[in-house]
Protein backbone atom coordinates (compact mmCIF):
# COMPACT_ATOMS: atom_id res chain seq x y z
CA UNK A 1 0.00 0.00 0.00
CA UNK A 2 1.36 3.20 -1.00
CA UNK A 3 1.94 6.46 1.13
CA UNK A 4 -1.18 8.08 -1.30
CA UNK A 5 -3.83 5.33 -0.46
CA UNK A 6 -3.47 5.60 3.21
CA UNK A 7 -6.57 8.04 4.40
CA UNK A 8 -7.40 6.93 8.15
CA UNK A 9 -4.90 7.03 11.00
CA UNK A 10 -5.43 6.05 13.92
CA UNK A 11 -3.04 6.55 17.27
CA UNK A 12 -3.38 4.52 20.52
CA UNK A 13 -1.46 4.75 23.56
CA UNK A 14 -1.13 1.81 26.07
CA UNK A 15 0.04 3.09 29.80
CA UNK A 16 1.32 -0.13 31.37
CA UNK A 17 2.95 1.80 34.59
CA UNK A 18 6.02 0.62 34.11
CA UNK A 19 8.59 1.12 31.69
CA UNK A 20 9.83 -1.98 31.85
CA UNK A 21 6.51 -3.96 31.00
CA UNK A 22 6.42 -0.97 28.31
CA UNK A 23 9.62 -2.11 26.41
CA UNK A 24 8.66 -5.77 26.94
CA UNK A 25 5.13 -4.90 25.35
CA UNK A 26 6.93 -3.27 22.15
CA UNK A 27 8.99 -5.95 21.96
CA UNK A 28 6.57 -8.31 21.85
CA UNK A 29 4.44 -6.52 19.26
CA UNK A 30 7.66 -5.83 17.14
CA UNK A 31 7.34 -8.71 15.12
CA UNK A 32 3.66 -8.01 13.89
CA UNK A 33 4.17 -4.42 13.25
CA UNK A 34 6.75 -5.22 10.96
CA UNK A 35 4.93 -6.87 8.79
CA UNK A 36 1.85 -5.62 7.20
CA UNK A 37 -2.53 -6.03 7.57
CA UNK A 38 -4.24 -6.15 4.74
CA UNK A 39 -4.47 -2.33 3.40
CA UNK A 40 -3.04 -1.08 6.54
CA UNK A 41 0.56 -0.24 8.19
CA UNK A 42 1.21 -0.08 11.95
CA UNK A 43 4.66 1.69 13.03
CA UNK A 44 5.42 0.86 17.03
CA UNK A 45 6.99 3.36 19.60
CA UNK A 46 7.67 3.02 23.43
CA UNK A 47 7.57 6.31 25.34
CA UNK A 48 8.35 5.73 28.75
CA UNK A 49 6.08 3.34 30.88
CA UNK A 50 3.78 3.32 27.39
CA UNK A 51 3.55 1.90 24.12
CA UNK A 52 2.50 3.65 21.13
CA UNK A 53 0.80 2.03 18.22
CA UNK A 54 0.36 4.58 14.85
CA UNK A 55 -2.27 2.47 12.14
CA UNK A 56 -2.54 3.36 8.95
CA UNK A 57 -5.00 2.00 6.58
CA UNK A 58 -6.40 2.58 3.16
CA UNK A 59 -10.16 2.50 4.47
CA UNK A 60 -12.21 2.02 7.30
CA UNK A 61 -12.76 -1.89 7.16
CA UNK A 62 -8.88 -2.13 7.55
CA UNK A 63 -8.49 -0.05 9.92
CA UNK A 64 -11.48 -1.70 12.05
CA UNK A 65 -9.48 -4.81 10.93
CA UNK A 66 -5.98 -3.75 11.75
CA UNK A 67 -7.46 -2.06 15.16
CA UNK A 68 -8.83 -5.06 16.60
CA UNK A 69 -6.05 -7.46 15.66
CA UNK A 70 -3.52 -5.32 17.28
CA UNK A 71 -5.83 -3.85 20.77
CA UNK A 72 -6.35 -8.05 20.85
CA UNK A 73 -2.27 -9.02 20.96
CA UNK A 74 -2.01 -6.17 23.48
CA UNK A 75 -4.61 -7.61 25.49
CA UNK A 76 -3.17 -11.38 25.30
CA UNK A 77 0.19 -9.77 25.94
CA UNK A 78 -0.60 -7.90 29.10
CA UNK A 79 -2.70 -10.63 30.38
CA UNK A 80 0.30 -13.02 29.72
CA UNK A 81 2.55 -10.39 31.41
CA UNK A 82 0.24 -10.74 34.47
CA UNK A 83 0.03 -14.18 35.15
CA UNK A 84 3.60 -14.27 34.63
CA UNK A 85 4.09 -11.85 37.37
CA UNK A 86 1.24 -13.54 39.61
CA UNK A 87 -0.58 -9.94 39.40
CA UNK A 88 -4.24 -9.61 37.92
CA UNK A 89 -5.43 -7.59 35.32
CA UNK A 90 -8.92 -7.13 34.92
CA UNK A 91 -10.18 -8.42 31.48
CA UNK A 92 -10.86 -6.42 28.68
CA UNK A 93 -14.51 -4.75 28.41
Amino acid sequence: MSARERRWTATVTVATGRAELARWLARALAPEAAREVPRARTTLRQRGASVELRVEAADAGAMRAALNTYLGWVALSLATASTAEGTAVPPPA
